[in-house]
């Protein structure tokens, strides 16, 4: 289950929401998201950051499920976050 960062949002805006906190262009690639991915969780893991550690854990835990979000779409949908592409591929009884 998705936290409130993506509560209560249309289906584009999760997807693009996922994206920014990632940090992805419209045109991503798969390579391209996961490198960004990884890159961030070492950055933000707990483990890993000295400072504020329920900040880094938070940060953490919402670059995972934006990477979730992003995953999801990309393996059931084509993988373009342009809101014209998102909403071309989902039905009414598909969004969520």
């Amino acid at each position: 289950m998705l936290n409130s960062w993506f509560m209560g949002t249309t289906i584009y805006d999760e997807i693009r929401n996922a994206a920014e906190i990632i940090g992805l262009s419209e045109k991503a690639t798969m390579e391209t998201i996961k490198r960004s991915y990884r890159v961030l969780v070492m950055k933000w893991h707990p483990d890993r950051c000295g400072e504020d550690q329920q900040k880094c854990k938070e940060m953490t835990q919402k670059i995972i499920e934006a990477y979730q979000v992003i995953l999801d779409y990309c393996n059931n949908y084509e993988y373009s976050f342009g809101k014209e592409e998102v909403e071309r591929t989902l039905s009414p009884e598909e969004r969520w």
